[in-house]
């Protein structure tokens, strides 16, 4: 069994959607071990920065917040999809070719997986493949950026995704993945009336028995 890490590592000064400094981390040490002998700080973070689940409250009217999601659809199988060549945005055209079938958990490796920083032009995923992931039941979906969308007027991808009750979890690190199949384990902090929550998400490589 090999454990695979893809998650953000949360950090002041890390990146962030739209280049925002205001949603960056904020991580202020309140005690040090030299002063009272022990180490404790606190963390201010905006809950769609970093690796995170999105919910349908994010979207929704009436969505349930995160605390909410299935637990037993994010320790899962899953299949990790080469989509490497797609230069703007996934297209149900890009996805067809791929034998999706319901209850997959899919995670979309682009050439996002290439970029450590935010790019205004990242590749996301379009409505008619939004539509589409969920006309076929899949369980969920993950991407390599921090949004499955471009700042939609209407927020169409998220709509389509969350309404048909497929999972969104993004900011994932996929650069070193391999496609194929995985077991994922990507488990929301467990928080009161949230629209988004972090999580360590990480793949399983060979047997596991959870």
């Amino acid at each position: 069994m090999r454990v695979i890490d893809i998650s953000m590592r949360l950090e002041p000064g890390m990146t962030t959607y739209g280049l925002n400094p205001a949603t960056a981390p904020r991580h202020r040490v309140l005690r040090a071990f030299a002063d009272g002998g022990v180490n404790e700080s606190e963390l201010t973070i905006n809950l769609h920065n970093g690796t995170h689940l999105d919910s349908a409250f994010h979207m929704l009217d009436g969505g349930e917040p995160t605390e909410f999601l299935p637990l037993e659809n994010l320790i899962t199988p899953c299949r990790v999809l080469d989509l490497t060549h797609v230069q703007d945005g996934i297209t149900r055209a890009d996805l067809m070719p791929m034998d999706i079938k319901s209850g997959e958990f899919l995670l979309f490796k682009t050439a996002n997986s290439q970029r450590k920083a935010y790019y205004p032009g990242f590749v996301y995923i379009k409505p008619d493949a939004a539509t589409y992931l969920a006309e076929r039941r899949v369980k969920g979906v993950g991407i390599d950026a921090l949004g499955v969308e471009r700042d939609q007027p209407d927020h169409a991808t998220h709509t389509a995704l969350l309404s048909g009750g497929v999972i969104i979890l993004e900011g994932l690190r996929l650069a070193g993945v391999a496609p194929g199949g995985y077991t994922l384990i990507a488990l929301p902090v467990k928080i009161r009336d949230a629209d988004g929550a972090p999580c360590r998400a990480v793949l399983i490589e060979g047997s596991f028995h959870g």
